[in-house]
């Protein structure tokens, strides 16, 4: 991690030596994104905690797949087809859920999902795109999701 650390500061200064007006007006444009997203990044971020301090790890190790991956995988799958995430929120989530214990391939199977399949903004693709590939692409992307995931899987070791 320290190394992309350094190699940001030195991008950050070769830029600035560069051309100062802008470095800088990009550094006061991240500032203020940052600012914009923070609020719901804290919020979701307390919410989670909460939740996770309220429902016991056997729990949620239970439901996730430490008894059975391939039925966790699919939970994850279904749960991140339907949730609306920003990836901003969904990895540290991620992060905490593989500190509990979750597998590799359950929270790929999540994150999968939640990036490239959109129950909540199918209506929104119906209209740009029509019903008919609006479906497809979202089947499509539910199975290259759990290809993804067991994927991971056998690379990380949980499938056999």
């Amino acid at each position: 991690m320290y190394c992309l650390y350094i190699i940001t500061v030195l991008a950050l200064t070769l830029s600035f030596i560069a051309n100062r007006k802008k470095t800088l007006m990009a550094i006061k444009i991240a500032v203020k994104k940052f600012i914009n997203i923070l609020p719901a990044f804290l919020t979701m971020l307390i919410f989670v905690s909460i939740v996770l301090f309220l429902v016991p790890d056997k729990t949620i190790s239970n439901c996730l797949g430490n008894s059975n991956k391939f039925i966790g995988m699919i939970f994850a799958s279904v749960l991140g087809s339907i949730t609306l995430m920003p990836g901003f929120i969904a990895f540290p989530l991620c992060g905490i859920l593989l500190k509990k214990g979750v597998p590799y391939m359950v929270l790929s199977a999540f994150t999968t999902t939640l990036m490239m399949v959109g129950v909540f903004t199918y209506p929104i693709e119906k209209e740009y795109f029509g019903m008919k590939v609006t479906v497809i692409r979202n089947i499509i992307s539910f199975f290259i999701a759990i290809i993804v995931a067991l994927v991971t899987g056998i690379f990380f070791g949980e499938m056999f």
